[in-house]
């Protein structure tokens, strides 16, 4: 047997030679997905990634910035398709679950029902520059030559805990970067771009996302869902007690005091008490369906967050915005008519199912795949998967067993 010494000694020989291993590996262990743990939310089945990549066209690109000991946060665009979004404009609409936030360029979105460029998500302080560098970004793209006004949408939650929020650390590169590095295929979660210094039911939060594919009877349509989450209130995981029994959890101290009950032992850390902060939340679907209906799968997006634990908190911003890819309900910038064939009422159904189940399911998603992180003279840990598997197996919520080859 080798002697322990040469042991110690290989392991940090090994920490020495591996890049990609960060000190907060040893404390989260490994982390996994919603699904890994057995968490499947609702009936219907992913798209290829679970992402809201899974509807044809959208794109994401993420930057996550880390300076020195204070900067954690980052950028995420969600681009609906790979033309001009400007000149070929999806319908869109926006629900406002509580307005506690900023949401740039949402009333204009609500007036005449459409996109007309990305979507972007950043810390709050941060909102107007990404605005701006994202007009700034759009304005010299081919064809946009006459353009003289134009309507940038830039979402927010407040990182202020674990990032030098007033620094206000994007730059007009983060965001051109971030635009023009968005790609189709699987999308990095937890603790990167716009959720890189968020935090959510006093663990780490970040960006989570999800998609669901309906059956052909249904009419074989995806909707995919991308969430920013910085919020708050007693967690749920497909009704099992999280939040209770890991003993961090909204109104904590105030209930202890109170001599209410709690299934766990307070567990030390950020709790808060008041379950602020705020959540984004974007649903990509190509069901040809207008800004009318796509309003109403938005305010669906306020279920499936309900079903997690939140209770909307007065200080948390919660919003919803949801846009169609289809080519048959695209608008062409200037044209004079807009012939439509949209999806009618009674077919509503299954895509309000399948966004509640996507939007759940990615909330869970940006909880399990965050770190522990610090920065701003704060620790936020990650989410205690392993504390996380037991109360789920006791709630009789197992992963599915893997197959023998």
């Amino acid at each position: 047997m080798p002697h322990p010494c040469r042991l110690v000694i290989a392991l940090f020989a090994l920490l020495a030679l591996s890049p990609q291993l960060h000190a907060t590996d040893a404390v989260d262990g490994e982390r996994v997905r919603a699904r890994d743990l057995g968490v499947a939310p609702g009936i219907f089945t992913p798209g290829r990634w679970n992402a809201i990549t899974d509807v044809e066209g959208v794109r994401v690109g993420q930057v996550t910035l880390r300076r020195g000991d204070d900067v954690r946060t980052g950028i995420t665009a969600i681009l609906p398709h790979p033309g001009n979004a400007y000149l070929s404009r999806v319908p869109a609409a926006v629900h406002v679950g509580n307005g506690f936030g900023k949401f740039v360029g949402t009333t204009q979105v609500s007036e005449l029902g459409e996109l007309e460029t990305p979507v972007l998500l950043t810390c709050t302080l941060c909102v107007w520059k990404a605005a701006d560098a994202m007009a700034e970004w759009m304005l010299h793209q081919p064809g946009m030559e006459d353009v003289r006004s134009i309507n940038p949408v830039v979402g927010e939650t407040n990182d202020g805990g674990l990032n030098d929020i007033r620094a206000r650390p994007i730059d007009v590169a983060d965001v051109r970067r971030a635009l023009e590095i968005a790609r189709g295929g699987p999308v990095e979660e937890g603790t990167v771009g716009a959720g890189t210094g968020t935090e959510a039911f006093g663990w780490k939060g970040g960006i989570g996302t999800s998609s669901r594919v309906l059956p052909e009877a249904l009419g074989g349509w995806t909707v995919g869902v991308l969430v920013q989450t910085n919020f708050g209130g007693v967690l749920q995981v497909l009704g099992a007690p999280v939040g209770r029994e890991l003993g961090r959890h909204a109104f904590r101290d105030v209930v202890a005091r109170a001599g209410g009950s709690s299934a766990g032992k307070p567990t030390a850390g950020p709790a808060d008490d008041h379950g602020d902060g705020s959540i984004i939340i974007v649903i990509a679907t190509d069901a040809p369906v207008g800004e009318r209906n796509l309003g109403r799968i938005a305010a669906r997006a306020m279920m499936g967050l309900g079903r997690t634990g939140s209770s909307a908190s007065n200080g948390s911003g919660d919003y919803a915005l949801a846009f169609s890819t289809s080519p048959v309900v695209r608008r062409a910038f200037g044209a004079a008519s807009h012939p439509l064939t949209e999806l009618a009422n009674d077919h509503a159904s299954a895509l309000f199912q399948a966004t509640v189940e996507a939007v759940e399911e990615a909330i869970y998603n940006s909880l399990f795949m965050a770190t522990t992180t610090s920065g701003n003279g704060t620790t936020v840990d990650a989410i205690p998967l392993d504390r996380v598997r037991g109360i789920l197996s006791r709630h009789g919520i197992a992963p599915a067993a893997t197959p023998q080859e």
